[in-house]
């Protein structure tokens, strides 16, 4: 197997022990924060090692190319964006510490996503419509890596979709921004120019993002190996099963556990280091 280890800044005394704990023949510098090494085994002290010299592993089939897959799905707010944008809109009615309480407990799976969408979204109830474009305007921040991930993505021809619990007004906008090929999420209620504090529609929850991600995946003939998930929270978890490879991107601990790969310090261009990428 390849390992792949990458970090904000990595030692080569580190790289050093762990090819010797992995038994790696070679390492390989992909980029000056990520390198790759050869004919590796796992090895139980791996994980701690890396855990407290901050970086990243992953084990990969150095067979497997980045071009070999067909579409990239994100969660969106904390994954492809850097906030969480409905606890963006409640600073504007100045409950963003209730909302964001709730927002957590649901990703860490402490309550249902679709309790937790309803209670959050009935708090905003009265808040007018601009605080929405306000927070896109002024608070909207893609995660580090976002735009070079998507650039490998468009060279290797694979399709990207963002998938959210959150509402479509962020969707839209960030599908267009980034050039994304899908978005599906959660339509916000607004009725004279105000919030009414509902969804419309049937909830995009854990359930829905994971049928949203089988359909577009059927409709593109792909086969689940050949496709990425990457989600945080709790209500990714169905979802990322959909895929033959999951990442937890700075994800809750229920995430790390039951994803392919987890992200804890690089961004998401960690992505295009664990596979030999097609070269721009």
């Amino acid at each position: 197997m390849n390992l792949i280890v990458q970090g904000l800044e990595v030692e080569n005394s580190d790289l050093r022990a762990i090819a010797k704990l992995s038994g790696a023949d070679q390492i390989e510098r992909i980029t000056g924060q990520a390198f790759r090494l050869l004919n590796a085994n796992p090895h139980q002290d791996i994980a701690s090692y890396c855990t407290d010299v901050h970086l990243d592993y992953a084990f990969v089939d150095p067979t497997i190319q980045l071009n070999d897959f067909g579409l990239i799905a994100m969660d969106m707010d904390s994954t492809l964006l850097a906030i969480e944008t409905i606890d963006e809109v409640a600073d504007m009615h100045q409950i963003k510490s209730e909302v964001a309480a709730i927002t957590l407990s649901t990703m860490r799976g402490d309550i249902g996503f679709e309790e937790s969408i309803t209670r959050r979204t009935a708090l905003l109830e009265g808040l007018h419509q601009d605080a929405l474009q306000k927070v896109y305007d002024e608070r909207v921040k893609l995660s580090p890596g976002a735009e070079t991930m998507l650039k490998f993505a468009k060279i290797a021809n694979i399709k990207t979709m963002v998938i959210s619990g959150g509402f479509t007004f962020f969707t839209d906008r960030i599908k267009e921004r980034l050039a994304l090929d899908y978005a599906v999420a959660n339509t916000l209620g607004i009725e004279n120019n105000q919030i009414t504090g509902k969804v419309v529609g049937s909830i995009i929850g854990s359930e829905g993002k994971a049928e949203a991600l089988r359909q577009v995946r059927d409709t593109l003939g792909l086969k689940r190996e050949q496709v990425i998930a990457m989600g945080d929270g709790a209500n990714d978890l169905a979802m990322l099963a959909e895929a033959g490879t999951s990442i937890a991107y700075h994800a809750k601990p229920v995430v790390q556990e039951q994803a392919t790969y987890a992200f804890n310090h690089v961004g998401l261009d960690g992505l295009i280091n664990l596979f030999h990428p097609t070269t721009p």
